[in-house]
């Protein structure tokens, strides 16, 4: 087993004796690491991450046990070499049963050292892969139970794997509803800083005027309103991740401190002076491919190549068909539980209806239908219990939309009722109508229709209008 570069950290108040072992060490290609207390251990096992300690039972200023217990606080698989005199055989007894991974009594041979090290080497190697196994093993079954058993899961479950051990930024490219976020809790959780916090930003959900001390934090003072001060995303996400979910909605200012922040590991807090170092591996997620938001001068070029390390894309609904069967038996026993009841599964033509619609809301909008269907279905879900529209993706006039509510409903709808959704179909086509005028910007469109860009927000929301590859707006379900 090759261990050259391997960093181990030497702890002994006799500077002649770990010097010493530094050359041993050396001559066998490690790197030695040396301290002469306790308190200078702690900080080399902190901010120099060896991969083997050695500690001599007794030290200045804290009892080689102690030590023990404090490192293994900080890092439970760093393998710890005892180091003792022959009088202090009963202290390194003690030390193994502290977890300590062996023990050495002075004087030892040159090649007990090496051994016992090599040993402690290949121990720690094993249990960090047995741990990186672990972790990818749950993200391969959370990613398959939350988004199916299909073959194109299989292979983005195998993409996640592989980049989830790099420090790599990741692009995630998927439709509304399809799963990026869940992608990106994946790719955290098979990383090796799975133990940090996943923290997740929604560019398009906070005004611009805000993004920014979200982002970064900022001081007192700093504007109308911060009677304090507010640690950012950034800092939040410290030795973690940071997911900035639809990052074409950050405006090109933000940009390009996001790229100083990025490139320069260090943010500023908004009205602070002082840096602050950060450790934060970045996800991000769109809807489109960012390369053709940078033709226009949307996005900034030298932010999309740092970011673009390494893409995802996550595969429609309507492209896996295999999931969306076992997707509805889910939704259906998750919502059977929720609600107490005990609805059966789904009669030949609702599965036909299921199987037949192109699903631009993706798995979003397939558990809301089930939910639904589930709350207004008795023994089975029939077709008549979902809220979709005809296979062919049209919109469905007035009149059908009656006949349905009242087939699901068994009563005659109200004339208010008619109405209502009338009037929502006319506002849902205007909405659509609007973006499409003004190329897909909801802040442009809100200006068109005369209302502000929470109200477009909003809508945009409640109907799920979503923008589809050909650059058109599709309704994801009829208004309620």
């Amino acid at each position: 087993m090759n261990n050259d570069g391997a960093r181990i950290l030497v702890v002994d108040d006799e500077q002649p004796f770990c010097e010493a072992i530094s050359c041993i060490l050396q001559k066998e290609g490690f790197v030695p690491l040396l301290a002469y207390d306790a308190k200078t251990a702690l900080q080399k096992v902190r901010h120099e991450l060896p991969d083997v300690l050695t500690i001599d039972l007794v030290l200045p200023d804290m009892d080689g046990l102690e030590l023990l217990r404090r490192v293994k606080a900080l890092d439970e698989d760093l393998p710890i070499v005892i180091i003792t005199g022959h009088a202090e055989i009963a202290g390194a007894v003690e030390a193994m049963r502290a977890t300590a991974h062996d023990y050495l009594a002075k004087p030892f041979q040159d090649h007990e050292l090496l051994r016992i090290i090599r040993r402690a080497l290949a121990e720690r190697q094993l249990k960090l892969k047995l741990k990186q196994l672990s972790r990818q093993i749950t993200a391969n079954q959370d990613l398959t139970e939350i988004m199916g058993p299909s073959e194109a899961i299989g292979q983005l479950i195998a993409e996640v794997n592989c980049v989830a051990k790099s420090n790599f930024s990741v692009v995630l490219i998927g439709e509304t509803g399809s799963g990026k976020e869940v992608v990106a809790r994946a790719i955290h959780q098979a990383s090796p800083r799975a133990k940090g916090p996943f923290v997740s930003v929604d560019c398009g959900a906070i005004p611009e005027t805000l993004l920014e001390g979200e982002l970064f934090g900022y001081e007192r003072g700093a504007f109308t309103g911060a009677v304090g001060s507010k640690r950012g995303k950034f800092e939040l996400a410290q030795g973690g991740t940071l997911f900035l979910d639809e990052i074409l909605n950050l405006p090109l200012g933000s940009q390009a401190k996001l790229l100083r922040a990025i490139q320069e590991k260090t943010v500023y807090r908004l009205g602070g002076t002082s840096p602050v170092r950060v450790d934060v591996r970045v996800l991000v997620a769109a809807s489109q491919d960012l390369q053709a938001a940078v033709v226009p001068g949307t996005f900034r070029v030298d932010l999309y190549y740092r970011l673009n390390e390494f893409t995802l894309r996550i595969p429609a609904l309507r492209e896996r068909k295999e999931d969306i069967i076992y997707l509805a038996k889910r939704f259906l026993d998750l919502t059977n539980t929720e609600l107490n009841k005990a609805v059966k599964g789904f009669s030949e033509a609702a599965v036909n209806a299921l199987l037949s619609y192109s699903w631009p809301g993706n798995v979003r909008e397939l558990r809301s239908t089930i939910r639904r269907a589930v709350l207004l279905a008795e023994e089975l879900i029939t077709e008549t219990h979902l809220d979709i529209a005809d296979p062919t993706g049209g919109i469905l006039p007035a009149v059908t939309i009656t006949t349905r509510m009242q087939a699901a409903n068994n009563e005659s709808p109200s004339l208010r009722g008619i109405v209502a959704k009338s009037v929502a179909i006319a506002e849902r086509e205007a909405i659509m109508q609007a973006l499409l005028r003004a190329g897909g910007n909801k802040a442009q469109a809100a200006r068109l229709l005369h209302i502000d860009y929470k109200t477009m927000q909003s809508k945009v929301k409640k109907y799920r209008i979503t923008l589809n590859k050909k650059r058109s707006y599709e309704n994801q379900t009829q208004p309620e």
